[in-house]
């Protein structure tokens, strides 16, 4: 408090005011403690002023209003308007200008739906100072939300008619987010660089990313008496970004939610099965305990860490959890540091982040608390950059046991179908199997003949099928599985002499969300990156009237993706890991894959595309295959 005070300035009289309102009455001892909690922990919390940030939250609600515009095409726009950017900013503390009147609202609000909610009884005022009392969840800019939040909320669980019989936090939240979630949703990773968190008003047009949605689902349940956290991933372990998720607490057990999906029990929520390393719990209060050794042991800290107002709860998040990971003196470089402490990196496209730290001793180097299976390198922080200390290797199952990833004496030939790994787009891909090629001689295809049934995911953009029938067809489709909704990117049929077959486009009418996107057109539309999207989930069909009939010899399709497959006439280059990134040579690919031969072994490779798309990823090449890590 006395430090709080002291960086308080002439904004402290505020505070005081604050201070001497709970301590006239012994009834209000409990908001007195509350005031204490959100006071000592203001100097942590900071927001931006700026006319180019006012302007450019308009992006929101703008894209709320017109889904159908590519999110990208409207930043665009609107950045060239309004020139938003961070260093433009002004950066005000907590401490130094919220007043008296704003952290009281707050605090009596708080007590009231904390007193008055039927399940109330069963949130301690521990998980009520941590979950429902704070003012605000990151770097967007104060304002009172939590009225207007429950006075549009608060009436979904009341009219329900089983408002006393919520007795649980968990009761009330279940019965709540089967209303919300059916509320329409647009999802996009796209939004300007380095925008601070866009705070409530914006967050009800339910457009962005996983940080805006889980903001969203805190606001509403901490004006209405839930006690809610976020947990998160910095960096995941198989892909180049984080995630984060709301926790929801009630009676001693917690509950994950990636909004809008379902709620599980922690350990049933499939956040258990990712790649990961480490996941933390966002706080208001600062994690005083870590700064402090952390402090002990250096003076200059990677930013992640400074000021931690988090803690670590991996395990409660991980099946193969090491209460102790040992690095091998063996593996660390020969050469000099200054810093005493040791992270522990994860990859991000060609770079590498800190996500765990300890003390740094060579030999004994121990990470506590870790998720296996990832790939790493440890690194240190000085001047203000990251100096590594070992090559990238993987903590492999069962024990924490390592493999080094450090080229030796052989080399090997490397076939290249994709950039990253596209497990990631499974929902799409797999949605082809048990689609199937027809042809008929009757437009609603009555008598129908089965071309090609397909039975496996495709490994690459282009799957051929030869055919060897003599019979012909004037009308040829492709149908999608059930449940499918006819999901199917591109499909070219042949007829003799492997001659491309034309026609007219024919199919079921219609799109998911009525958007006029992803119709049966984009079937026939030479663009491997369009896709069929039909709107319900079975009976979708796309083909074509060939005018007259026609033997088919042969079949070529690509399965809806996220553009990912190595596509023909885009640039490449392939590098691999050894102390540094090292270049294998640059291709222009002329078909669906590449190939580099006499390329070294056991090393992490790179694909980068230097024509389209972000999305790539490091991988090993192991028994004649990709290993995407």
């Amino acid at each position: 408090m006395e430090k709080a005070m002291d960086l308080a300035g002439s904004n402290k009289i505020e505070l005081e005011k604050v201070i001497q309102c709970y301590s006239q009455k012994p009834e209000d001892s409990l908001k007195l403690q509350a005031a204490y909690f959100l006071i000592e922990n203001m100097p942590y919390h900071y927001y931006y002023e700026g006319e180019s940030l006012d302007s450019i939250l308009i992006y929101y609600e703008l894209l709320s209003e017109n889904k159908n515009i590519k999110p990208q095409i409207l930043l665009d726009s609107l950045e060239k308007i309004f020139h938003f950017s961070l260093k433009n900013l002004n950066k005000r503390y907590d401490i130094q200008t919220l007043d008296s009147v704003f952290i009281c609202k707050n605090i009596e609000f708080s007590f009231k739906v904390w007193e008055e909610q039927p399940w109330g009884k069963n949130v301690s005022f521990d998980d009520f100072c941590k979950y429902i009392l704070p003012y605000r969840i990151g770097t967007e800019k104060p304002v009172l939300w939590k009225e207007q939040f429950y006075n549009k909320y608060n009436s979904i669980l009341k009219e329900s008619g089983k408002f006393l019989s919520f007795e649980k936090p968990l009761d009330a939240l279940l019965f709540l987010m089967d209303s919300l979630t059916k509320k329409d949703f647009l999802f996009t990773t796209i939004a300007p660089i380095d925008i601070p968190n866009i705070g409530p008003y914006y967050s009800e047009f339910l457009c962005g990313s996983c940080r805006d949605f889980t903001d969203y689902s805190v606001y509403i349940c901490r004006s209405l008496g839930i006690p809610c956290a976020i947990d998160f991933m910095p960096l995941r372990g198989n892909v180049n970004d984080g995630h984060m998720w709301t926790v929801y607490m009630s009676e001693g057990q917690l509950y994950v939610q990636d909004f809008p999906y379902a709620i599980h029990p922690i350990r049933e929520d499939k956040i258990m099965r990712e790649s990961k390393l480490k996941v933390y719990r966002q706080q208001f209060f600062l994690n005083k305990k870590m700064q402090q050794e952390m402090e002990h042991l250096e003076k200059s800290i990677y930013p992640f860490f400074e000021d931690p107002k988090f803690e670590d709860v991996t395990i409660f998040y991980s099946d193969c959890y090491m209460d102790n990971f040992f690095v091998p003196e063996s593996i660390l470089y020969k050469k000099a540091r200054t810093s005493n402490i040791a992270y522990l990196c994860l990859s991000k496209r060609m770079g590498w982040e800190p996500v765990a730290w300890t003390k740094f001793n060579p030999k004994k180097l121990n990470f506590k608390g870790i998720q296996k299976g990832i790939v790493v390198r440890v690194a240190t922080w000085e001047n203000n950059q990251l100096s590594f200390q070992t090559n990238p290797f993987i903590i492999n199952y069962p024990e924490g046991e390592i493999i080094s990833l450090q080229k030796d004496t052989k080399t090997q030939d490397v076939i290249l179908f994709s950039k990253t790994n596209l497990d990631t787009e499974n929902d799409f891909i797999k949605r082809i199997v048990d689609g199937v090629f027809e042809g008929s001689n009757t437009p609603c295809f009555k008598d129908v003949d089965t071309l090609f049934l397909v039975k496996k995911e495709s490994p690459r953009l282009f799957t051929t099928i030869k055919l060897n029938s003599c019979k012909k067809y004037r009308y040829v489709r492709y149908r999608g599985p059930d449940n499918s909704y006819c999901n199917i990117a591109e499909v070219s049929f042949f007829g003799e002499n492997d001659s491309l077959l034309y026609g007219k486009i024919i199919g079921t009418e219609g799109d998911w969300g009525n958007k006029g996107t992803h119709t049966y057109l984009n079937v026939f539309d030479n663009k491997t990156e369009t896709s069929f999207d039909y709107k319900q989930s079975s009976g979708g069909w796309s083909g074509l009237d060939l005018i007259s009939p026609q033997r088919i010899t042969k079949i070529v399709y690509t399965p809806r993706n996220r553009d990912n497959y190595v596509r023909p006439k885009d640039v490449y280059e392939l590098f691999f890991f050894d102390k540094e990134w090292k270049s294998l040579g640059v291709q222009e690919s002329s078909s669906d894959s590449l190939l580099y031969k006499n390329v070294p072994h056991n090393v992490l490779f790179y694909l980068r595309n230097y024509t389209r798309g972000v999305d790539e990823r490091i991988f090993i090449y192991e028994n004649n295959k990709v290993k995407f890590l």
